[in-house]
């Protein structure tokens, strides 16, 4: 019976001893898995940090734009008043089958356009330029005729003045209007980034999750094997002592046995031995 209780927790042993070194890679699993994730929380913090500066300096470009707008066609405004001014002038004192000159400087610019933003065939872009070159001239023309009296030319100057600093606002409103794009484009990107990020962090936490339960639970198995070898050592101990008591007492009566016989020999006359009295003694008969 001895022998089968300390093969059985041998067993038990060996199982606790498995649940143990599974526990310590789960929870080595675990941490690994926290690490991951905190890492990853930590990049979706600075992707969304990184969104929102780029999203201020949108904004932030798309209201200078807006106040650009507001200065450009203020001046546009003005010099159009100018312009209506001339061409009434124009109409009254000059060659009437002519064109205004804001109508002729709006075709100008549109026909510049498309230089610029379309594709030509190198034919069709030569006359383009043709026509830009003959409207340009056209304006000319008629801006020299208007040039001859004092109170025009004076409106023709401020009217140009105007229309000029409208075209460098202009350009800063293209400028900034970009600027406002790319940093959109840059905080879309981003908060793409955080998106996937977060999405990485939580799966690294979902696994943390799974392998601390099951470290948890093997740790539980764990402490149940253990308080089964503390049963185990109890009994087996108990069935030790047991026998070991056992063992004593038979060769207790064993000796008071053998001491009896020879206390008998002793009183028939026979002599006694050194080793015959230490029996006697260890019998307790002397």
């Amino acid at each position: 019976m001895l022998n089968d209780l300390v093969d059985k927790r041998k067993k038990f042993l060996a199982e606790s001893e498995q649940h143990k070194n599974r526990r310590n890679e789960l929870n080595a699993l675990a941490s690994k898995y926290a690490r991951e994730r905190n890492t990853l929380n930590n990049q979706t913090r600075e992707f969304v940090e990184e969104a929102q500066k780029h999203k201020e300096l949108r904004d932030q470009n798309n209201g200078d734009v807006q106040r650009l707008k507001e200065e450009r066609n203020d001046y546009n405004d003005k010099a159009n008043v100018l312009f209506e001014d001339l061409e009434a002038f124009k109409k009254e004192h000059g060659n009437l089958k002519n064109r205004g000159i804001k109508e002729v400087q709006k075709q100008i610019e549109h026909l510049e356009f498309k230089q610029q933003t379309e594709v030509y065939s190198t034919d069709k872009e030569r006359e383009l330029i043709d026509k830009i070159k003959q409207l340009k001239a056209s304006v000319k023309e008629q801006e020299a005729e208007l040039e001859q009296n004092k109170e025009m030319r004076t409106k023709l100057t401020d009217a140009r003045e105007f229309r000029r600093l409208a075209s460098e606002i202009h350009k800063e409103v293209t400028e900034k209007a970009e600027l406002a794009q790319q940093h959109h484009d840059l905080m879309v990107e981003s908060y793409r980034k955080a998106d996937k990020s977060r999405e990485a962090a939580d799966q690294s936490h979902q696994l943390f999750v799974e392998a601390q339960e099951s470290a948890d639970e093997e740790h539980k198995q764990f402490i149940a094997c253990q308080k089964e070898l503390r049963d185990y050592d109890k009994v087996i101990s108990g069935l030790r002592k047991k026998t070991k008591k056992t063992k004593v007492t038979k060769e207790q009566k064993a000796v008071r046995k053998e001491a009896e016989q020879i206390f008998q020999n002793f009183r028939s006359g026979e002599k006694l031995t050194t080793d015959d009295l230490l029996l006697l003694q260890r019998a307790k008969l002397i």
